[in-house]
């Protein structure tokens, strides 16, 4: 099986407020390894994880190895102030604080670093992403201080303009990338920026009742037309699942999206030639 390319380990998949709870005043350490033991028990041997802000990726990475698991880990995501991202890291105002938290989660053991440069989807609307976008220079000014550290950055980011701020200021891998156009897919594979889609998120809605159906609907179809084209252009498509978000299950959720992966493509063999070369290229990125 390939490896999970974007796992939260601290979330369950179905409360996100039971997460924390479970979680807030230490890690719980029999709920991790109850997760490590669903990767194990499906042959998952790396899994790279989008972090937190409870330390549950720390210590994480610290037992993967009894599974033989190769768990890499950002330690905790970054995002400006007043943006999206607290529920997964820590937050800056000013670059010298940016640059404070990569040095910070350096020392904390770090294998690379994810920032936050949008919102996310609002699944009561198609084509809509909460909050505001991060601008073109911020994202270049916050990669270029990562990459002089000499750490691979992870960019959750959504939307046509944002992506594209993303692949020009050099982020390692985009991940989610909802809502792209062709033209961003395309300067995305003549790029060396591998993009993590995690697809499922969106596809395990249906039927959930959280929301109306129609609606995950059309945002389903355009996903996969998404992933279809950045085969068809020659893209570095990596396999994650976001495990750990609503309906997503650590272990099954990479099975879930390699499904899609299959049902979009139609094309196993060139599916899986994608995956091998994407998979290896954030290995070769992401494991300091």
């Amino acid at each position: 099986m390939f490896g999970e390319c974007h796992a939260h380990i601290f979330m369950n998949g179905y409360d996100y407020r039971k997460a924390v709870r479970d979680h807030k005043e230490v890690p719980n350490e029999t709920l991790i390894r109850e997760h490590l033991q669903a990767y194990a028990d499906r042959g998952i041997t790396f899994v790279r994880d989008g972090g937190d802000n409870l330390g549950v990726s720390a210590l994480a990475k610290k037992l993967a190895s009894e599974y033989n698991i190769d768990y890499r880990t950002p330690i905790f995501a970054i995002h400006k102030k007043g943006h999206y991202g607290g529920i997964v890291g820590k937050g800056f105002d000013t670059m010298k604080e940016y640059a404070e938290l990569v040095c910070q989660a350096k020392v904390q053991g770090a294998d690379f670093i994810k920032i936050m440069t949008t919102g996310i989807m609002d699944f009561d609307t198609d084509g809509h992403i909460t909050g505001e976008a991060l601008t073109g220079s911020e994202v270049r000014e916050m990669v270029h201080i990562a990459h002089e550290e000499g750490m691979a950055v992870m960019a959750h980011t959504n939307g046509a303009g944002p992506v594209l701020d993303a692949v020009e200021a050099g982020v390692d891998s985009v991940e989610h990338g909802n809502y792209m156009g062709r033209d961003t897919i395309q300067a995305l594979a003549d790029s060396d920026t591998v993009w993590v889609p995690t697809a499922v998120t969106i596809a395990n809605l249906v039927g959930s009742e959280r929301f109306d159906d129609g609606v995950i609907a059309q945002i389903q179809e355009k996903a996969r037309e998404r992933i279809a084209f950045a085969f068809e252009a020659g893209a570095k498509v990596g396999l994650g699942s976001d495990a750990g978000a609503y309906r997503v299950l650590h272990g099954k959720g990479i099975e879930d999206e390699y499904r899609l992966f299959l049902e979009t493509v139609g094309d196993p063999e060139r599916v899986d030639d994608v995956l091998k070369v994407s998979e290896a290229l954030i290995r070769q990125k992401f494991c300091v």
